[in-house]
C-alpha cells in the first residue's frame, strides 16, 4: 500500500474522526424535557445507537427513584450524555408555571397544583434558571450549554419573557409537528397512531419535544421511538443539537 493511501486511512479510522456524512434533505431538532426519567435509559440508548444529538432542557423534577432528575443519583447519566455530544438548556429549577404578569417587571410562578405561588422580578428569575445549568456545571463541566430556556408546559408571559432575555436566555418552544405526544393519555393516543403520525408529519426545521418517561402514561412512548427515528432518517432526514440562537 502507498504511504499515502495508508496515512489517510489512518486518519479516517482513528479514534474520534468523524466520516463523512451523505448529505440530509433537511434537519430536524430534537429537545428533551427532563420528565418522570423512567425511561431515560432506553431513550438514551436509542439516540446512541442512531448517532443521534439533542438539546436537553434540565428542571430539577421528581423522578421514578424517588429523587430528584438533578440529584446526585442523576449525575453519572448527565454525564454520560454530555460525553456523547448532547447540549443542555434551563427548563427551570422547580418546574413551575408562569401564570401571568401581576405588574411591571414581575412574573407569577406557580406549582402547578397546591399552594405557594410566588412574584419573580428580574434576579429571581435569572436565578431560577440559572439554578439547573450550575447544578449540571457541578457535575459535567464539560457539558455544551446552550443560551436558551424552556417554559414548562410551553407556557410564557410577556414579562417572562422579557425579563429571562435580560439574563442573556431566548425561549425556546417546539413546532407543532415536533409534538409527538408522549405525554398524552396513552388509552386514547396509543403508540402506534402516535408513532405513524410522527414519522407522517415531522420534516425540515421541526424542534421536536419529548421526555425521559412520563408518569402518568401507561404505554411508554420509547417503545417505538426507534421506529420512529428509524422511519425519519429512511427520509433522508438528519438530527442535531439546536443553534446556539434557537430556531
Amino acid at each position: 500500500m502507498r504511504p499515502g493511501r495508508r496515512a489517510l486511512l489512518a486518519g479516517l479510522l482513528a479514534p474520534g474522526t468523524a466520516l463523512a456524512q451523505p448529505a440530509c434533505r433537511g434537519t430536524i431538532y430534537l429537545t428533551i424535557d427532563t420528565g418522570w426519567g423512567r425511561e431515560a435509559e432506553a431513550i438514551a440508548g436509542i439516540l446512541r445507537r442512531h448517532g443521534v444529538r439533542a438539546t436537553l432542557f434540565l428542571a430539577d423534577e421528581p423522578s421514578f427513584r424517588g429523587d430528584t432528575t438533578l440529584s446526585d443519583g442523576w449525575a453519572p447519566f448527565w454525564r454520560a450524555r454530555a460525553a456523547e455530544g448532547h447540549a443542555f438548556a434551563s427548563h427551570t429549577r422547580r418546574h413551575w408555571y408562569f401564570r401571568g404578569d401581576p405588574a411591571p417587571g414581575r412574573v407569577r410562578y406557580a406549582p402547578r397544583q397546591g399552594p405557594g405561588a410566588e412574584v419573580l422580578d428580574g434576579p429571581g428569575l435569572c436565578a431560577e434558571l440559572q439554578w439547573p445549568i450550575t447544578r449540571l456545571r457541578a457535575m459535567a463541566p464539560e457539558a455544551l450549554v446552550l443560551p436558551l430556556w424552556r417554559a414548562p408546559g410551553g407556557f410564557t408571559t410577556p414579562n417572562a419573557l422579557a425579563l429571562a432575555a435580560a439574563c442573556g436566555l431566548r425561549h425556546q418552544g417546539w413546532t407543532p409537528a415536533g409534538f409527538w405526544g408522549d405525554e398524552l393519555d396513552s388509552a386514547r393516543h396509543p403508540n402506534a397512531s402516535l408513532a405513524r403520525r410522527a414519522m407522517a408529519r415531522t420534516g425540515p426545521g421541526d424542534v421536536v419535544v419529548l421526555h425521559w418517561g412520563v408518569r402518568s402514561r401507561q404505554e411508554p412512548f420509547a417503545g417505538v421511538l426507534d421506529q420512529v427515528i428509524t422511519g425519519l432518517l429512511a427520509k433522508g432526514l438528519c438530527f442535531a443539537p439546536l443553534p446556539p440562537q434557537g430556531i
